[in-house]
């Protein structure tokens, strides 16, 4: 399984619909509250190339973006094989 983290805010309904995506593909996932952490705010916007918006989320390391950008990955059936390992097309 890949290691997938996702940078969130609490009650973030857009970090919630991605968690919920992931969990019914049933991948486990490292949450990571920027809330109350200004290191961990700064550390997510490095990672994510500047972006500020929650949720980021990484997928072995690599950025894919945010909710819109992992349903967008699902939809076009590319989502599945990062998850399982491979790269998406």
């Amino acid at each position: 399984m890949p290691v997938v983290e996702i940078y969130t805010k609490p009650l973030c309904p857009f970090c919630i619909r991605a968690k919920r995506l992931l969990e019914r593909k049933g991948v486990a996932y490292e949450e990571i509250d920027i809330w109350l952490s200004w290191s961990r705010r700064k550390e997510m916007q490095q990672r994510a190339e500047g972006r500020y918006t929650v949720p980021q989320i990484f997928i072995d390391g690599r950025g894919i973006g945010g909710c819109d950008d992992l349903m967008a990955l699902d939809a076009k059936g590319e989502l599945d094989p990062l998850l399982n390992g491979g790269a998406a097309g």
